[in-house]
């Protein structure tokens, strides 16, 4: 059996030695992140555990196997704050221009309409969102660029759907790099992903052209010939290099099997040796760890793979970041430990253990049951010595710790901290206490937000092959208008810039600081330079009434005015209507009058008619 597997090896796995070589370093660079790898393994079993019995708490000979999801809580704190926090609105986006032609208002508003444009897409909230469960869970959030045309033909001949890039969130699992580079822009890439044989097929009819499409059949030939033949075998391969040896499955024959592809991409610079030739930006992706599937220079105009991360908190000298949970698995471990002593004694105090000694007849352990025993018998209730409620204190100081350890100051749960403090006290305690978790957004924002929507826009220029209309919305008049849009229109040497989350805090802590001027003795003498106009935009977006269109230069005058006149119109058609004779007689018209607040004097009344004989009525 071992002859034949070795000889269908050699027989029909003909391996590239350009992939062969990737593959190897793509093995030992994945290989020095194992201890991470596990590390995060055991932070996403605490945050989705329901009991201790899949965490490494199930060691500990406790009858209780509670947990307490402090993990989970933390992270689920954080990560909204983190969405609320970050970009509230896309109007803080900007377009800065490079130079002085570059930098005219039409170009400013054009390219910063379509950053909005592409903000606006469900896909980039979901990516951006999936990319901050990263950054929360792993410590490293990591994203790339992607191309989405979903254009559909209507009867008309006028094309609907989105067209433009996307957010790709790539999982920090599927994605290899040297740890020990200098930084994470120049070290070169290895990106995994698993996709089926229809998804491959499709993926190669997609990018074929008349000169990689024989190459691209042959090689998906060669592909499904191999797994027929693995399904051909009886018996357990033997593979001949532990480089076919494929992540998530047991051997290479059950991968194989599996029906799936493993296609590994590589980014950077690479060194051929056996032609003598240094590639440099170059994209070569490979199948199985052994075929090469494709190798190009990188299109991207940056000179660079876009593919961007954000480490919660950095190493030296290790591009791997280091999340906000990592640190915080030793005190959860204590937590649930003394959670689960604490039940434990609270079962040994309900239930004690019972000494006896001698004989002692059977009994009913139970309210005013009797024992007998002999002479030198004796049942003894064993009772522990640990104060519960110590247990208690020391489980409420953890889970506080934890929550400061993570960097989530207690006032973003609503909870304030103990003293007594004036006003400005304890916004600026507010201020302090949140500098961390404003630091954590700042990073995010810098090193991954601003530089995806800049690598976004550089995609739509290399892609773009003919005009879009984006919808552009109208602030000032509250209309939506339609733009068209041409790869000229969006080029410029400067960059986008986003002042979400940096914006949003020195707004914040500006308002303060403007309350404090207020109260202050000065403000009489520096307020006639200050413009109320603006200052109540500002208050608007701070306090995010945008939307609600409630701010517009003195329309309170006006409304005070209009209010006034109908005011006065009403008083005026109300004294007509008293001054006019209801028919129901003098008194009911004086009542009318009275409960209106009408004076008594100055009222002109109709003097009664005078008496007539009857039956002369109506005649002379």
């Amino acid at each position: 059996m071992t002859g034949k597997t070795l000889e269908l090896v050699g027989d029909v796995i003909t391996p590239d030695r350009l992939a062969s070589e990737m593959a190897r370093m793509y093995l030992d660079w994945n290989n020095w992140r194992m201890p991470w790898k596990k590390l995060m393994e055991e932070v996403n079993r605490y945050v989705y555990a329901t009991d201790t019995t899949g965490t490494s708490n199930a060691t500990l000979p406790w009858k209780n196997k509670t947990t307490i999801p402090k993990l989970c809580q933390i992270s689920n704190n954080l990560l909204s704050n983190y969405i609320l926090t970050l970009a509230p609105k896309d109007k803080y986006v900007f377009y800065v221009g490079g130079d002085q032609s570059d930098d005219s208002v039409q170009t400013r508003k054009t390219i910063s309409n379509f950053a909005k444009y592409m903000m606006r897409h469900p896909s980039f909230k979901q990516g951006m969102y999936r990319s901050l469960e990263d950054y929360v869970h792993k410590g490293n959030a990591i994203a790339m660029p992607a191309w989405l045309d979903q254009r559909v033909n209507q009867k008309d001949k006028t094309q609907v759907g989105y067209v433009g890039p996307i957010w790709k969130r790539v999982s920090p699992l599927d994605i290899v790099v040297n740890p020990t580079a200098d930084e994470w822009t120049s070290s070169p890439k290895f990106y995994r992903t698993i996709m089926s044989m229809g998804e491959l097929k499709d993926y190669l009819e997609a990018n074929s052209n008349d000169e990689n499409r024989e190459a691209f059949q042959n090689l998906y030939d060669y592909l499904k010939e191999i797994r027929m033949r693995a399904r051909g075998l009886y018996g357990d391969w033997v593979e001949r290099d532990a480089i076919y040896q494929m992540d998530g499955f047991g051997s290479f024959q059950q991968y194989l099997l599996s029906n799936t592809v493993e296609v590994v991409t590589f980014y950077g610079d690479w060194y051929n040796a056996e032609h003598d030739i240094f590639e440099k930006n170059r994209i070569i992706t490979f199948v199985d760890r052994h075929k090469i599937m494709n190798n190009q220079p990188n299109p991207s105009f940056f000179g660079y793979p876009p593919i961007f991360q954000a480490a919660w908190l950095r190493r030296v000298d290790n591009l791997w970041g280091m999340g906000p949970l990592e640190n915080l698995i030793g005190m959860q471990y204590r937590l649930d430990h003394l959670e689960n002593l604490k039940a434990d004694l609270m079962d040994l105090s309900t239930f004690p253990v019972q000494k006896i000694k001698g004989f002692v007849e059977d009994f009913n352990w139970e309210p005013g049951a009797k024992i007998f025993t002999s002479e030198d018998g004796d049942v003894e209730l064993l009772q522990p010595q640990i104060t519960i409620q110590a247990l208690v204190e020391d489980i409420q100081m953890l889970m506080n710790l934890m929550e400061e350890m993570a960097g989530a100051p207690k006032e973003a749960m609503g909870f304030r901290s103990p003293g007594e403090k004036t006003k400005y006290e304890v916004q600026r305690l507010e201020s302090a206490a949140s500098r961390i978790f404003q630091q954590k957004i700042n990073q995010f924002e810098e090193f991954i937000l601003e530089p995806m929507l800049n690598a976004m826009l550089e995609m739509a220029r290399r892609n773009m092959t003919s005009t879009i209309t984006i919808p552009v919305f109208d602030d000032e008049f509250g209309t939506q208008q339609f733009q068209q849009l041409s790869v000229a229109d969006i080029t410029g040497t400067g960059k986008i810039v986003v002042r979400g989350a940096r914006h949003f805090a020195e707004q914040a802590e500006m308002v303060q600081n403007l309350g404090g001027l207020f109260n202050s003795p000065g403000w009489q003498f520096v307020s006639p330079h200050f413009s109320s106009v603006k200052m109540a935009n500002m208050y608007s977006e701070v306090f995010g009434l945008e939307d609600y269109d409630i701010v517009s230069p003195y329309v309170n005058i006006s409304e005070q005015a209009d209010a006034q006149r109908q005011a006065q119109a009403l008083q005026e058609q109300l004294h007509q209507e008293m001054g006019t004779a209801t028919g129901l007689g003098d008194d009911h018209d004086m009542s009318m009058q009275q409960q209106h607040g009408a004076p008594a004097m100055g009222l002109q009344r109709n003097p009664p008619m005078s008496a007539t004989p009857a039956g002369t009525l109506g005649t002379q």
